[in-house]
C-alpha cells in the first residue's frame, strides 16, 4: 500500500483540512461575511496578520487566473502558484500548548507538502508525510533525528519512498 493510501496519512490530512476549515469559518464569524473570494483576497494582501491556518483556508477558496488551479497549488513555474505558496510561509504560526517549540512550523510545513505534494520531490514528500501524523499528535523529531531520516531517505529510491507508512518503517530500511 502506498503512503497516501494509508489511513494513518488520510486520517493526517483530514486533520489538517478540519482545522483550516475550522480556522476559515472562525475568520468569517468574526468578519461576519459570506464573501468568501472577498475576504479571501483580503487576506492575502497581508498574510503575515493571520494564522497559516487562515492564510491556507483563503488559498482554497481562489482559483489561479494563470493555471486554473487551487491558488498556490498549481504546478512549479506557475507565476501566480509560485508566489502564493510562498504567502502560507509569511503567516502566523503559533505553538499549540503542551508541544515542543516548533512543532507548528512543522505542522505548516509538512501540511503545504501534504497539501500540494505535486510540488515537491519525491524525498521531501517522503520526509514530511512520514512526519505529518506525529507532529500532530504533538511530537517532534530532535535535530538529529530529523538529519538521520534525511540521510535514510536519500539512500532510497523513489518506488522505495511511497511505501513507508511510519518513521519506524524508514529505520528498517536503514542501509548505513
Amino acid at each position: 500500500m502506498r503512503r497516501v493510501e494509508h489511513p494513518r496519512y488520510q486520517d493526517a490530512v483530514r486533520e489538517v483540512e478540519q482545522s483550516i476549515d475550522r480556522a476559515w469559518e472562525d475568520l468569517r464569524a468574526e468578519f461576519g461575511t459570506t464573501d468568501e473570494q472577498e475576504l479571501a483576497e483580503l487576506v492575502l494582501q497581508d498574510p503575515a496578520e493571520f494564522d497559516w491556518r487562515v492564510v491556507d483556508g483563503a488559498l482554497d477558496r481562489l482559483t489561479c487566473d494563470e493555471c486554473g488551479a487551487r491558488l498556490g497549488a498549481g504546478p512549479h513555474g506557475c507565476a501566480n502558484c509560485d508566489l502564493a505558496n510562498g504567502f502560507r510561509f509569511a503567516a502566523r504560526e503559533v505553538d499549540r500548548p503542551n508541544v515542543p517549540p516548533g512543532n507548528e512550523h512543522a505542522i505548516r510545513v509538512a501540511s503545504a507538502v501534504a497539501r500540494t505534494r505535486h510540488r515537491y520531490s519525491p524525498r521531501a514528500r517522503c520526509g514530511y508525510e512520514l512526519a505529518l501524523p506525529d507532529l500532530l499528535a504533538g511530537t517532534q523529531p530532535t535535530t538529529a533525528e530529523a538529519q538521520r531520516y534525511k540521510a535514510l531517505i536519500n539512500q532510497l529510491a523513489d518506488h522505495e519512498l511511497e511505501e513507508l507508512i511510519t518513521v519506524a518503517d524508514l529505520q528498517r530500511k536503514d542501509r548505513v
